[in-house]
């Protein structure tokens, strides 16, 4: 492709965007010091004639100075838990998060956009992630209205009479991940604000612009100093954030590396609370009793949806040696079947990676396999043009190979064969990660001994699909160096806040004051509803 001018009019972004400004106390502030340039992986051809990363924008490069200016707002806004928004009512919450989600569906077309040329996303995937992400915001309020529905009984217990509520935790510094830039920041950020926390954002390094079109519904719909949004190095901008000791959440999409480097900084660990997705290597384990086709399909889309750049992919594939031979030649067939193009052509499965170095880190692991007796199966397996990679299928996987043990995070497909189960299972209570499996059988008897085990090792076994998030009404956790924490709609609001309660020793006196606060209504925690 030569000119923007060739892409599909309804997929082009308009102009190079310049974001300019940051979101402090409430201000949009301007910043006039060096900016970042933001490429697409898609190359178009440059003013000397030559195809070259696609320039989308400009973002901020902000300092120490600025990321504790942030600080000082969310902290000043939060102010021990005795300002505007931590002692706010519930439904006034509920009402600021409503008139951000109508501010935000207006973005929804620029976002989508942005979502394509930054990450590579196909166009139908794209718009899925807006349209989960707005559904997650309205599931997150429906249930917190339940839940402070229920709440609002007054329990009695040897005599003492008492409300329990939940109540925020304080200051969330939340940083992303750039391959759901949109549902899984706000998977974390929505929850951490409508239960009265106030926060600071750093964005991904990648999938960031499409955040510039939602600032300004950011600064219209919350007090100020309750979002603070910061752009640059996390090193930079988080890590002095974390050493003043102000911060209470620590919510992070990331891997384990990086959260353990963060949460060092903080002089206060006991009291710095973690919520962290990390990194994961979800194995497959296909049974000779399956229903080999229905298999071959949940592999191929658990580890190749979205070039497999998901936490949740399938990350290496242990097949029973008595149905390798059949199930390579059926799973090769359909990757050679998957459409490989830019974002908003029809049908697309395959795109380019927005990870600049992550097509020579796929050849590395190519080459390490090759050299220790790994074939390549399909045909033009890890070829790559530019920021495209053509998807890999690798066997006879081995445990001297880097694939094995390293998570990928790209379209490469390790497969190995077994005999005895154990096998699978000792890599699974061996591995460093322990967030799911997928299990192929249509055996009952052979299921539960794997699933009494597995439970024990990994947080979702899934039974003849591939690995996955949601729906978002389940718990999303994980085990050792996976996650800390438990995300899902009902278990975000728990995650990002504390049980707390208000007691009286029944007598007349206190019977009468209790009575007096519910029906008078003027405690926004004590309360009837």
């Amino acid at each position: 492709m030569k000119s923007i001018l060739e892409v599909p009019e309804k997929y082009r972004f308009s102009q190079v965007l310049e974001q300019n400004t940051y979101l402090i106390n409430g201000k949009l502030k301007y910043w006039p010091g060096h900016r970042t340039n933001v490429y697409s992986p898609i190359y178009l051809e440059n003013s000397q004639g030559k195809l070259a990363p696609t320039l989308l924008g400009t973002i901020p490069s902000l300092t120490e100075k600025e990321a504790l200016e942030a600080l000082d707002s969310a902290y000043n806004a939060y102010d021990k838990g005795r300002g505007e928004w931590p002692t706010m009512k519930v439904e006034e919450r509920i009402l600021c998060i409503e008139n951000f989600t109508k501010l935000m569906l207006e973005t929804r077309d620029e976002v989508v956009t942005f979502l394509m040329w930054e990450i590579g996303k196909p166009y139908n995937e794209s718009c899925d992630e807006f349209d989960r992400t707005i559904e997650y915001i309205n599931d997150t309020i429906s249930t917190l209205k339940e839940m402070d529905q229920k709440h609002s009984e007054i329990k009695n217990h040897s005599g003492i009479l008492a409300q329990v509520r939940r109540a925020p935790l304080g200051v969330v510094l939340c940083l992303s991940p750039y391959n759901y830039p949109l549902n899984e920041t706000f998977c974390l950020l929505i929850p951490a604000l409508i239960m009265g926390n106030t926060t600071i954002f750093k964005p991904a390094k990648h999938g960031i612009l499409l955040l510039s079109p939602l600032l300004e519904a950011f600064q219209k719909s919350f007090p100020k100093g309750v979002v603070n949004i910061i752009y640059g190095s996390g090193r930079i901008l988080a890590t002095p954030i974390l050493k003043s000791g102000k911060v209470d959440v620590l919510a992070l999409i990331g891997n384990s590396k990086s959260a353990n480097i963060l949460q060092e900084h903080h002089p206060k660990k006991n009291r710095l609370r973690l919520v962290l997705g990390l990194e994961a290597k979800n194995p497959g384990i296909v049974l000779p009793d399956c229903d080999l086709d229905l298999a071959v399909k949940e592999c191929v889309l658990g580890s190749l949806a979205f070039n497999g750049q998901r936490c949740t992919a399938l990350k290496i594939l242990f097949v029973h040696e008595d149905i390798v031979a059949e199930f390579n030649q059926k799973f090769v067939e359909e990757v050679q079947k998957l459409k490989g193009g830019l974002p908003w052509e029809e049908n697309v499965k395959i795109t380019p990676l927005p990870e600049p170095n992550k097509p020579i880190y796929i050849q590395e692991l190519i080459d390490d396999a090759k050299s220790k007796g790994a074939k390549i199966l399909n045909k033009n397996g890890g070829e790559t043009t530019l920021s495209f990679v053509n998807p890999v299928v690798l066997y006879p996987v081995n445990k001297t190979m880097k694939v094995y043990e390293e998570e990928q995070f790209g379209p490469v497909v390790p497969i190995l064969s077994f005999k005895n189960i154990q096998e699978p299972l000792d890599y699974i209570s061996e591995s460093n990660y322990g967030q799911q499996v997928s299990l192929f059988s249509n055996n009952p008897n052979s299921l539960a001994p794997l699933i009494d085990s597995l439970v024990n090792q990994v947080c979702r076994v899934n039974i003849n699909t591939k690995c996955q998030r949601g729906p978002d009404v389940l718990p999303f956790v994980g085990r050792k160096d996976s996650a800390v924490s438990t995300l899902s709609v009902y278990d975000a609001l728990r995650t990002f806040s504390i049980r707390t309660l208000v007691a009286f020793r029944s007598n007349a006196s206190n019977d009468k004051i209790l009575t007096d606060l519910l029906e008078s209504n003027a405690s926004n925690f004590l309360r009837k509803k």
